[in-house]
């Protein structure tokens, strides 16, 4: 099944989640050729944007092999933010995503991220300000609240969407939860019969069949697949393959798994130099390899790792042949 937002179609109804520190560039392109049907990046500051932040510039390029790709815009100025957006519109991202989810402190107490479910005021002045300001689909991710005594996905859904979000991302879980205890699945429904934009539902999405779970017990359009996808793009295909055909493809062999890191670690130095591009690897290859024979002695090596040479040694001794 495909899903819709705004003029915006999709392959499928699978969603790779905007992961700070993960969903960059080279590790979107893995995800998008294992089957997403939607890319979200990395999130960047509206005032980090309007400073020039050379960073903030980095973080948005988009690849012309990604799409569909939405850029995730955070802050807490509803001028600033429609400004903004309207300065980046002509970026090559096809979805303007508004995060109204990030647990992060630094986040929160600037009053952006989850600190705006608190304000639905604010909140529906950004989201306002930012449809009329684009031309393109503009979304909203947010939480079962921001803590289990202020829950109110729905009354926020239902404010994002008389606004002009194309779509709403609700994430089973409030602030205060982080990403420990069960998502809140029925949230997720709640939301869903109290809005006729496309849902998408976030949280303790693990494999093909909790994704199809999700998508039964909570009538959502899409499902969003956030840390099961760290050192995992094959979950991709696994859920696209259990949604379209009730099969499960086999999980990849030990010589898929190092193909495709070798292939991540040769984007990387492609996109970001040997210098960054080897850092940035060595937290993908502790997920790539966890589970895997001598895989606690190799991540205490990772860490040492300055070169693609010794990354590419490294991978020979885990992967021997």
């Amino acid at each position: 099944m495909k899903l819709k937002i705004g003029k915006t179609e999709l392959d499928n109804q699978v969603v790779l989640a905007p992961m700070a520190g993960v969903t960059d560039m080279p590790f979107r392109l893995l995800c998008k050729e294992q089957g997403a049907g939607l890319l979200c990046m990395e999130m960047v500051s509206a005032k980090a944007i309007y400073h020039h932040n050379k960073n903030t510039e980095e973080l948005m390029a988009v690849s012309g092999e990604e799409h569909p790709v939405s850029l995730q815009l955070f802050g807490s100025d509803a001028d600033l933010m429609a400004e903004i957006a309207a300065r980046i519109e002509e970026k090559p991202f096809d979805i303007l995503d508004i995060n109204m989810g990030c647990p992060v402190p630094k986040v929160v107490n600037n009053g952006e991220g989850s600190a705006l479910m608190k304000n639905p005021r604010l909140a529906e002045e950004i989201v306002r300000k930012v449809s009329r300001a684009v031309k393109k689909p503009v979304t909203v991710k947010i939480r079962k609240g921001f803590d289990e005594a202020r829950e109110n996905a729905v009354e926020l859904a239902k404010i994002a969407e008389a606004a002009g979000a194309a779509a709403v991302t609700v994430h089973g879980r409030t602030r205060e939860q982080y990403y420990s205890g069960r998502a809140d699945w029925d949230c997720i429904r709640r939301v869903k019969e109290a809005v006729r934009i496309p849902v998408i539902g976030n949280g303790d999405v693990t494999d093909a069949r909790s994704a199809k779970a999700m998508l039964e017990e909570t009538g959502c359009d899409g499902i969003m697949v956030g840390r099961a996808a760290r050192g995992n793009p094959w979950i991709f295909r696994e859920i696209v393959s259990y949604l379209e055909e009730g099969t499960i493809p086999p999980r990849p062999s030990p010589a898929e798994v190092k193909a495709v890191i070798r292939r991540h670690a040769a984007l990387q130095l492609e996109v970001k130099g040997e210098y960054t591009g080897v850092r940035e690897m060595r937290k993908h290859l502790a997920w790539y390899t966890a589970g895997y024979p001598h895989s606690a002695r190799f991540r205490q090596l990772i860490n040492s790792m300055e070169t693609m040479d010794e990354l590419l040694a490294g991978l020979d001794q885990i992967f021997k042949e």
